[in-house]
């Protein structure tokens, strides 16, 4: 027999009372105890209609068309949270820059509707522009006991760490902010106390991943992503999940942490005589415990180097997450007290950073560490997308030094930390959401995500949003609508500026990387308006003046006639004379040599 679908079946929300909900019109005793049909009289509403739905906003301040500085903000009936506040590494054409963090227009404006900002994990796209928003704003932060020991860490640079407020949460125990519900739920990943949410608020629930993988294999004795209870939210209803899209264009599952364990190890069978260097994520507790494991079956002893590799493996050894015998770990000062087949050194430097640890290895300049032909080195991490450069300068660096080393894919030296298109149907179907937002990639990235869901064949295509940062979403059970956008970009940190550096800056270290520039400096008059010394051109990053004497005395000599003309005909109107000879110089630059350098006029007036 065929199923009658409930909803095509009510018209109109709401609900029916009394006799109405029985489908029979309603009775009245009379007064000798008779019971006939009651007669017309007042009309009572047989239909009660159904209250209006809640809406919740989410806007996505980051993570969004790129890979890192991940921020999202829930708010409903006034009560605001925030989920992770990461950061970005700035690619090739971002000189001198730094980091790259979230704009906080948005959150600064609603500081006093904000409860608190929940961590999925401990990764620097998830957790590393918190410094930048505590100093504006001490919202109190929620996260599981590892990730609120390398926030801490990360505080303590920034002398945060005394006056921020931690708050560690666990799977499965709720917190209660405002009209939020928040359940953590365990998920695997590449580091450990990973954390989906479960966002519960009367619009409804919210299920955000964070970065996961589904691991029925994972290490150190962690637990299997907790399938169940997204199973249970899924039964119960979800109104939106958020998901990673990170390998949403990867087929299959992703591999297990146990393959890395089995291709480092026989490589380490294979570097014999030669001293260890492993490089890898300091976050990645995972992985150091395997090679510290390793290493002891191998009777090595263990050093590290780099300084957030450092701190991070003595805070997670504190907490309990890194276990290795005292006899084992040694300073990194000491590693040339033992023969080179007795040594492990873990380091920093996996993605070609030019202040790591590696990275000064490769130019010698490392104060402890001497590479050589003796050397195994084997980078376990694949490079970020945009530092593929920096990770291949890096190895030519070692190779020419003479050392082997293994990088990429020649070997099962690293496994991804994200999901692959099989455990995204997986959670998908799971939470079986009425609507679905890929989020954590760049655009091509969340488009296959959508794909994939809209595959599944239950989510129509209007209920698949590929969102962009800075948009508001208005959602409820009745539908969603995108509302007036709030300020969302990339604030740009260098040194100790913040914001500072914007595109007019950037424009302009592009142009002077291109083109380099030429400054003019010329002492004129104020009275007469006649040229007391000068002019004088120097030049930098365009010619090497002694080998383009006669570039650079044609040059001289058209300022000389431009100067000039703009004092008669501009008298005293400085700026207009700086442009007159901006002009003139670079239309004679551009004629000679086909390039556009960066002119700068100095008029000083005596």
């Amino acid at each position: 027999m065929q199923e009658r679908n409930p909803k095509a079946a009510a018209p109109r929300r709401g609900r029916y009372t009394g006799a109405a909900a029985e489908g029979r019109a309603p009775a009245r005793r009379t007064p000798l105890g008779n019971t006939r049909a009651a007669a017309p009289r007042r009309a009572r509403p047989l239909y009660e209609p159904e209250p209006p739905a809640v809406p919740m906003h989410i806007c996505p301040l980051g993570g969004l068309g790129e890979v890192g500085k991940n921020i999202t903000l829930y708010e409903c009936q006034g009560d605001m949270i925030l989920v992770d506040c990461g950061l970005v590494f700035p690619d090739s054409e971002m000189f001198g820059i730094d980091l790259v963090i979230p704009d906080f227009t948005y959150v600064l404006q609603n500081r006093d509707r904000i409860k608190g900002v929940f961590i999925t994990h401990g990764h620097e796209d998830h957790i590393g522009s918190l410094p930048y928003l505590l100093k504006q704003f001490n919202v109190p932060i929620y996260a599981a006991k590892l990730t609120l020991g390398l926030i801490r860490n990360k505080l303590e640079e920034h002398g945060l760490a005394a006056s921020a407020v931690f708050n560690e949460i666990r799977p499965r125990q709720k917190v209660r902010l405002g009209c939020f519900a928040v359940e953590p739920i365990h998920v695997n990943h590449s580091i450990p106390d990973a954390l989906a949410f479960a966002i519960e608020c009367p619009a409804g629930v919210v299920l955000h991943t964070g970065d996961f993988k589904i691991d029925y294999t994972p290490l150190s004795g962690d637990a299997v992503t907790d399938l169940s209870t997204i199973a249970e939210y899924g039964r119960r209803g979800v109104l939106a999940l958020l998901s990673d899209s990170t390998n949403a264009e990867r087929p299959g599952f992703t591999a297990t942490e146990q393959t890395v364990a089995e291709g480092v190890r026989a490589l380490f069978a294979r570097a014999r005589k030669k001293r260890i260097i492993v490089a890898t994520f300091a976050s990645n507790i995972y992985r150091v415990q395997q090679i510290i494991d390793l290493a002891i079956e191998s009777g090595r002893k263990v050093a590290m180097s780099g300084r957030s590799m450092v701190s991070n493996a003595e805070m997670a050894t504190e907490l309990g997450y890194l276990h290795a015998p005292e006899n084992v770990l040694i300073d990194i000062e000491q590693i040339n007290q033992y023969p080179p087949e007795k040594i492990v050194l873990i380091t920093t430097g996996s993605q070609g950073e030019p202040l790591s640890a590696l990275s000064r290895m490769a130019q010698s300049s490392h104060r402890n560490v001497k590479v050589g032909p003796e050397d195994f080195i084997i980078i376990s991490a694949r490079p970020i997308p945009g530092n593929e450069k920096t990770v291949t300068k890096v190895v030519n660096g070692l190779l020419a030094l003479g050392a082997e080393v293994i990088y990429e894919n020649m070997y099962d030296t690293h496994v991804s930390g994200h999901a692959c298109q099989e455990e995204q149907k997986l959670i998908l179907t799971l939470a079986h959401p009425q609507y679905f937002l890929p989020v954590h990639g760049e655009f091509k990235q969340l488009k296959r995500h959508a794909e994939t869901a809209e595959h599944l064949g239950y989510l129509p295509a209007r209920n698949i949003i590929i969102a962009e940062n800075g948009q508001n979403l208005r959602l409820s059970r009745d539908g969603l609508v995108l509302e007036e956008t709030v300020p969302a970009g990339a604030v740009l940190v260098d040194g100790y500026g913040v914001g500072d550096v914007g595109n007019v800056v950037l424009r302009d270290r592009h142009h002077l990387s291109e083109d380099g520039i030429i400054i003019i400096t010329a002492a004129v008059d104020g009275r007469s308006g006649t040229v007391l010394s000068g002019p004088e051109l120097v030049s930098r990053g365009f010619v090497y003046v002694r080998e383009s004497e006669e570039l650079m005395e044609g040059a001289r000599a058209q300022v000389e006639m431009a100067l000039d003309r703009a004092l008669a005909e501009s008298g005293r109107d400085w700026n207009a004379v700086k442009n007159h000879v901006r002009e003139a110089l670079s239309g004679y630059i551009y004629r000679r040599t086909k390039r556009s350098p960066m002119i700068l006029p100095i008029l000083m007036e005596v």
